[in-house]
């Protein structure tokens, strides 16, 4: 049974917790949790064995693998982060979080959302210089340079959506401290409390589009790129890796950036999207990506010619060109 708060009049209810209860059919619960366990278990394997076998291995301790291992933490918090907490609201129908635990959920979620933008951005910058500046790539792309850029990411992401704290710590509750969704999520805290203030939902947007669009039209102009400088590589196999790859990966960039940007940023435009598909855009969006990220980056050798495609063959190619 869900137990909430509520006043006829319009005053402000001090919260000491917020109660979580997902929206999802009776006939469908169970589903849902079987299928939530078979990701988390999967990601938890894939991620943590990348993280390992990259930091055993003193051969992978290159930019390359520096940016898979970072993407792999990420998915290891992000998913530890959220599925237990939905695995629990799924199984016990609601469940209780203090007020305080329920922001910072909010929080590192929106963070690690912000950090995976932007590294996912990195990384396809890298792979631009990889295959369009090969020779160039030992100068651009050192692991100085890196760490640089992802300490510089993992600062602007936990300062951009710092905001939300403040913003939902401000939030007036007066009806329900009931959130229909699986986990703590700001959005979904600004509909249920009692303010019809626009500010709430056009700072996400703005905030959201900084974070996500840009380093999206990055990863875009960045592909194709790869896809042109491809299509002058003599090798019909050769072409396969490269557009195979390419597919791959921006599927995985399309499971991320998609249904979170539309998710964020249409609201804030006051495009109203129902409940049920909300939730399945931001849960689509956080829980997908981290279980196929480990067998989209892997370690055979079609993926290190990618990122390091032969300089003889280049060579060749802007002689004749």
């Amino acid at each position: 049974m869900i137990y909430q708060i509520t006043k006829m009049d319009n005053s402000t209810i001090p919260l000491s917790e917020f109660l979580l209860h997902c929206v999802v059919e009776s006939d469908k619960r169970n589903l849902t949790v079987c299928l939530l366990f078979f990701i988390y278990f999967v990601s938890l394997f894939g991620n943590l064995l990348v993280t390992m076998v990259i930091i055993f291995n003193h051969q992978l301790h290159t930019p390359m693998y520096i940016y898979i291992a970072t993407l792999a933490v990420i998915d290891l918090a992000n998913s530890t982060n959220l599925i237990p907490k939905m695995l629990n609201v799924l199984m016990h129908d609601s469940s209780a979080v203090p007020y305080g635990s329920c922001l910072l959920q909010m929080y590192v979620v929106l963070y690690l959302e912000a950090f995976e933008s932007l590294l996912l951005a990195q990384m396809a910058f890298d792979r631009y210089v990889a295959v369009v500046h090969p020779l160039r790539y030992p100068s651009i792309i050192t692991k100085r340079n890196v760490l640089a850029a992802l300490l510089i990411s993992n600062i602007v992401g936990a300062f951009a959506k710092s905001p939300f704290i403040f913003l939902a710590n401000e939030l007036p509750f007066c009806h329900s401290n009931v959130l229909p969704y699986c986990f703590c999520d700001y959005a979904t805290m600004v509909h249920v409390a009692c303010t019809e203030n626009p500010k709430y939902l056009i700072i996400l947007s703005g905030i959201v589009t900084f974070c996500g669009v840009f380093p999206l039209l990055l990863i875009l102009f960045s592909y194709a790129r790869i896809s042109l400088a491809a299509l002058k590589i003599s090798s019909v196999e050769g072409k396969k890796k490269v557009f195979s790859t390419c597919l791959t990966h921006l599927l995985v960039v399309g499971l991320f950036y998609f249904p979170l940007l539309a998710s964020y940023i249409l609201p804030g435009t006051g495009v109203q999207l129902s409940t049920e598909a909300y939730n399945t855009m931001v849960i689509v969006g956080n829980v997908v990506p981290p279980m196929l990220n480990p067998v989209i980056y892997n370690f055979m050798t079609d993926f290190v010619l990618i990122y390091v495609p032969n300089i003889k063959e280049t060579l060749s190619q802007k002689v004749q060109i």
